[in-house]
């Protein structure tokens, strides 16, 4: 994860249409992940294809940790490293379980709600006020999610339960990593994290491994590239315009989902994931405006900080 304080550029640093490109083709390429993850299916086990995602992206970042190793980080940052490896690694495998399982766009229109539950991390864990406003987007968001899971109207399936038990946890990472970027250059932080989780899925790997194809190699590693691309493109938008104008054009990652799922994946469109995810969408943009609003200085990690 990449966390980029832009509250510091000055509006002549601003470029709104740079912005704006650069979030659309972050979409496209985390879209691609999620396609390509669905493609792979339930086959391979789901902690595998997280530890082979992360095990390519590891070498893709290997130069970076190498620069790195000449001023290690101390024993408080290594533990912080080691515990957020673990709970992310966690959030993935519940990930690649729920993609494998129900359709794209379902995913990725729950997977709008940990930015809900970094909102209220922040509150109890940096000590940040939860203002009503703030309390009313949070509900908001919540109510977006019972319209895409309908419990009581629809039967709450197993990819469900995990694609939601997923976002706390991702929360979680994103709030560590907010508390290490302080200290910790972003580079050794993205770095920390691919090499922890691939230490921390290796055993469950190994466990439940299953000779990878040719054709799932190429795959997955595919994935680590587009969404380490992702995060790079995440961040130009990021520098180029403010979060309260990038942050609704992440709903057209949705709609993109789900045309994708009906195009190659003969999944159905579903009106209520969609009018869930307007609404989750909603009330993540409501939430950034008021923090942008109420301080030049962020607090908490941008809402889009990606999972991948």
């Amino acid at each position: 994860m990449t966390n980029i304080d832009t509250s510091r550029d000055t509006p002549a640093d601003r470029d709104i249409p740079a912005g704006i490109g650069w979030m659309v083709l972050t979409g496209i390429l985390f879209v691609s992940v999620t396609g390509i993850v669905r493609y792979l299916g339930s086959d391979m086990p789901a902690i595998e294809a997280a530890f082979l995602r992360y095990a390519i992206g590891l070498a893709l970042v290997t130069p970076v940790l190498l620069r790195m190793a000449r001023n290690p980080p101390g024993k408080d940052d290594m533990k912080l490293y080691i515990f957020r490896g673990g709970v992310h690694s966690i959030a993935v495998i519940l990930w690649f379980y729920a993609m494998a399982r129900i359709p794209i766009a379902e995913v990725t229109a729950i997977g709008y709600v940990s930015p809900i539950f970094v909102t209220i991390g922040a509150a109890l864990v940096l000590g940040e006020r939860l203002h009503l406003r703030r309390i009313v987007g949070v509900l908001v968001g919540l109510v977006g999610t019972m319209i895409i899971i309908r419990p009581g109207f629809e039967e709450v399936n197993i990819g469900q339960l995990a694609q939601l038990a997923a976002a706390p946890l991702f929360a979680i990472s994103y709030i560590l990593a907010k508390k290490m970027t302080s200290r910790a250059d972003p580079g050794m932080i993205v770095g920390m994290l691919s090499l922890f989780c691939t230490l921390a899925l290796l055993p469950g790997a190994i466990l439940q491994w299953r000779t990878p194809t040719v054709e799932e190699l190429f795959w997955l590693a595919l994935t680590a590239l587009f969404a380490t691309t992702g995060h790079y493109t995440l961040t130009r938008a990021f520098r180029a315009a403010p979060i309260t104008v990038t942050q609704p054009f992440t709903f057209l990652q949705l709609i993109w989902a789900a045309l994708l799922g009906i195009i190659l994946f003969n999944e159905q469109l579903d009106i209520y994931v969609m009018f869930g995810g307007a609404l989750i969408v909603v009330a993540v943009s409501y939430i950034s405006h008021r923090e942008a609003a109420a301080a030049r200085r962020q607090v908490t990690p941008p809402p889009q900080a990606m999972k991948f």
